[in-house]
């Protein structure tokens, strides 16, 4: 490799983390401000769970979009425009009212949607060597940005005098970092790079493909669940906003471990399905101690709750990558995968908003929850078969 080719590959690994770091804070800087933004609107646990749902709805029909997108514009130059609108979208949303803050949700799931299709065809296009290894950084970093808003949305709005406004909108700040750092990594030739065409059947005609898109949409689920409520769960059992924020934060943090470990794990192993069931079930033991377990535990249920997601979600994301034979498969798998599941997973927030509100408390919906980690489970021994999508 020339000296150029290295500091070609070093600045789009970092621009890579970089934008992937805006992958979550959009979402997770909603949860801890659920209680106030609620206040603030008179809003219905039913209308928060809206609010919770919008983003994650938005990421899977904004997905299909992603290749259109990068056929007309280049897959580079794609990205560097989504994250421009994701930063206005961010800016605006909590200064334009209950519609505007809505609105700007949405946008901001749409814009994470587009960007989250197109980074898997990236790494396996421009690291090929090293596949499971770069999706599970960027699948850590994705999950540090994660954790950084969660963790530190509800302390800003303290900084900035009880302000949950300018909370929200500093998140605006990686973004335009992201930008910048995007921009200096494209040569010319990368900006007028496009996708090849569309080959062979239907991905939507390939069951391996079907399979992989239900784990992607029900281990969503439980995450943007847990995104979305968690702290306003563990409040509801006498923990105050802060420490709430916290534990989600901690939650997501501890998903940095998990997912590294488990892509390079299963790497070693015949296929993926044993460290699914793994992860998949430390979630379900994790989630359940946050809604039934004793509070002296917490902590005990956040970490397992966190290494859980944290491996689910990158093993998810190595299934996009690994069950394609090249990156144009690795695309198709990828906005398909990503726009089912995630409209799949939009609802999971909204239904758990809707059951706290029927029936006053948590108990119906952790049994909704942990249905959710089974179903996740059974179609990740499915997913994680070693074998391939589009293959005749």
């Amino acid at each position: 490799m020339s000296r150029l080719e290295t500091r070609q590959a070093i600045l789009s690994f970092i621009g890579l983390m970089l934008v992937a770091l805006n992958l979550r804070p959009a979402l997770t800087s909603i949860g801890p401000m659920l209680r106030t933004i609620g206040d603030s609107f008179t809003l219905s646990s039913s209308a928060l769970g809206i609010l919770t749902t919008l983003p994650v709805l938005f990421l899977g029909m904004a997905a299909p979009l992603a290749p259109k997108l990068a056929s007309r514009l280049g897959i580079e130059r794609t990205v560097l425009v989504i994250l421009v609108v994701l930063a206005l979208a961010l800016l605006v949303r909590p200064y334009s009212g209950l519609a505007g803050l809505f609105i700007g949700t949405a946008i901001a799931g749409g814009c994470i949607g587009i960007i989250g299709v197109l980074l898997p065809g990236i790494v396996k296009r421009d690291f090929p060597n090293h596949t499971s290894l770069m999706t599970g950084i960027y699948t850590a970093v994705l999950c540090s940005g994660a954790a950084i808003a969660a963790g530190t949305t509800e302390p800003l709005r303290e900084l900035f005098n009880q302000q949950w406004r300018p909370a929200l909108a500093f998140w605006l700040v990686p973004a335009v970092i992201a930008f910048v750092a995007w921009w200096a990594q494209l040569s010319d030739k990368k900006l007028g790079v496009k996708p090849g065409k569309t080959r062979g059947k239907s991905i939507y005609r390939d069951r391996l493909a079907w399979q992989i898109a239900l784990y992607m949409g029900l281990q969503s689920s439980l995450a943007y669940t847990v995104f979305g409520w968690l702290p306003t769960i563990l409040q509801d059992r006498g923990i105050s906003a802060v420490e709430a924020g916290l534990a989600l934060s901690v939650s997501i943090l501890v998903q940095v471990v998990s997912a590294i470990a488990a892509p390079l794990i299963a790497s070693q192993m015949r296929d993926q399905r044993a460290m699914i069931s793994l992860v998949m079930l430390m979630a379900i033991v994790g989630l359940a101690g946050c809604i039934y377990g004793p509070m002296d535990q917490m902590w005990l249920w956040v970490v397992l709750l966190g290494l859980g997601q944290g491996g689910s979600f990158s093993l998810a994301l190595t299934l996009l990558a690994v069950r394609a034979r090249d990156a144009e498969g690795a695309g198709r798998l990828s906005g398909m995968a990503q726009s089912l599941g995630y409209i799949m997973a939009a609802f999971g927030p909204l239904l758990v908003g809707v059951l706290r509100d029927l029936f006053g408390g948590w108990q119906a919906a952790g049994g909704f929850l942990i249905a959710i980690g089974i179903g996740a489970a059974l179609a990740g021994l499915k997913a994680g078969r070693n074998a391939y999508v589009l293959d005749d």
